[in-house]
């Protein structure tokens, strides 16, 4: 709704005056905008979805950034990517002066503008507290609370008298900003408040309880990066198997069974990693080896084929992605399936951990994103840090070792693992890659060459502990 609006400011002013109104006698007199009161624009559920969507899209983008510690222009160019593809609406920095300032006056925010006469008795303790090379003289300033901006106080950016901090325009965004979440906050508590009221509302409630359940990315349906699977293939791929299908695959090795979550969770992976229904039949049969033939296909045989779409309503199931297993069908006391950075307890995490040889430092690193229910991060960085043991590359920083022409890791990525079947296909193009670096077409080696791809984009560095790290910058079936 906000993206349609902005899309057409333009030619809105130009429309509002061809009929002699003048933009600031608008609803929305400026582009920058809190939305105090809605806009009365008319859109469809499935529009409203859809931006709500978008919305979740840079959130997402957003909040990857800053927890994997990009340096400042990435995070930029990142998060500028995600709101140019999603949300490309205005943002209050890329305004001009005299729209920033009249969109802060037009709020009634316990802001007051320092007059002129009052910057010059104060010049001088403005200029010891400004930035350098900045003219105070040309510098619009905001008198405002100190403890709205504590964060400027403790860093001695801002001159404070009487209780009042001094603000130059160049650090307002700090200003709007929280005076924006001010606002968001009691927005959420109101709507928090209505909810109840509109249970029965069958056209938005549905939308809404859906909304955090979305996943957005590719669906696996199936892969062609391996080639299509046999049976025995299985054991050998495991390496490449993100830590909750490795887990299930060695709980059924053990076992010679599974349950029905279990079965669920890992056949429909095996199917998206390009295991055909023919071989699933075979690799379901042998795995239960203390069953006979007869007793497979009487108790399950049908199930498998239900999951390939063959049976009942020939529905073609999909792999489940990481915010499936999170947050779906937990397991229970015996059951194997879900998340392990979710579901497993830290004591047999961080064992499991150390069985992969991932040292202490990444350990702490992963088990504080754990805490922080960062468990899609936890993931990735899990990934990064055994996949570069994998290619001999040192962890002290993972942007060190192979590179491509761009200087970018081969391991270290800015997106997140959002999708179990994602993390085999990065695993085994990288290693691929690596191999095929090392032989030429008729399998000799070839000296000098680095002919390695990256399969996996981002200027992520990552460091030891000792270096500084950026704070700036988350098929209901029988078988």
């Amino acid at each position: 709704m906000f993206r349609q609006e902005t899309r057409k400011s333009r030619q809105k002013e130009k429309l509002l005056a061809g009929a002699g109104i003048t933009y600031n006698e608008a609803p929305y007199p400026t582009r920058l905008n809190f939305y105090v009161n809605p806009p009365t624009l008319e859109i469809s559920i499935e529009e409203f979805e859809k931006f709500a969507l978008d919305r979740m899209q840079v959130l997402t983008t957003l909040l990857t950034a800053q927890m994997r510690n990009l340096a400042p222009e990435q995070l930029k160019k990142t998060v500028d990517e995600a709101l140019q593809k999603y949300m490309p609406i205005y943002r209050f920095e890329k305004e001009s002066l005299r729209d920033q300032v009249e969109f802060l006056e037009r709020q009634n925010l316990s802001w007051k503008k320092v007059s002129e006469d009052d910057k010059r008795l104060l010049k001088e303790q403005l200029k010891a507290s400004h930035y350098k090379g900045q003219n105070v003289d040309q510098e619009t300033y905001f008198e405002v609370d100190f403890e709205r901006v504590t964060g400027l106080v403790g860093r001695r950016q801002v001159y404070v008298k009487g209780g009042k901090a001094y603000v130059p325009m160049a650090d307002q965004v700090v200003l709007v900003l929280d005076e924006f979440k001010e606002r968001l906050s009691n927005a959420l508590e109101v709507t928090a408040r209505a909810l109840p009221r509109m249970e029965e509302d069958d056209r938005l409630m549905p939308v809404l309880n859906n909304i955090n359940k979305q996943y957005l990315g590719r669906e696996f349906t199936t892969s062609a990066v391996a080639g299509e699977i046999q049976a025995q293939d299985v054991d050998g791929l495991k390496v490449h198997m993100p830590l909750c299908m490795e887990h299930l695959h060695n709980e059924l090795r053990r076992e010679k069974h599974t349950r029905h979550g279990s079965r669920m969770q890992y056949g429909l992976f095996l199917k998206g990693i390009g295991l055909s229904l023919e071989q699933a039949l075979l690799f379901w049969q042998m795995a239960f080896e203390k069953l006979t033939p007869d007793q497979f296909n009487k108790q399950y045989a049908y199930n498998v084929r239900h999951l390939y779409g063959m049976e009942g309503k020939r529905t073609d199931y999909t792999p489940y992605s990481c915010r499936h297993i999170i947050q779906n069908n937990a397991p229970g006391p015996g059951d194997h399936h879900g998340c392990p950075f979710r579901h497993f307890s830290a004591p047999n995490l961080r064992a499991t951990l150390a069985g992969h040889n991932v040292d202490d430092f990444d350990t702490e690193d992963i088990m504080t994103l754990v805490a922080g229910k960062h468990y899609q991060i936890a993931c990735t960085r899990y990934y990064e840090v055994t996949r570069a043991k994998m290619l001999n590359i040192s962890t002290d920083n993972l942007k060190g070792g192979t590179l491509n022409a761009q200087g970018n890791s081969m391991v270290a990525s800015q997106e997140i693992i959002e999708h179990p079947n994602q993390f085999f296909e990065q695993s085994f193009l990288l290693m691929k890659s690596r191999d095929s670096s090392s032989t030429g077409e008729n399998g000799e080696p070839v000296d000098g060459q680095q002919s390695l791809q990256p399969t996996i984009k981002g200027q992520y560095s990552y460091k030891k502990a000792g270096a500084q790290i950026s704070s700036q910058a988350n098929h209901d079936m029988e078988f």
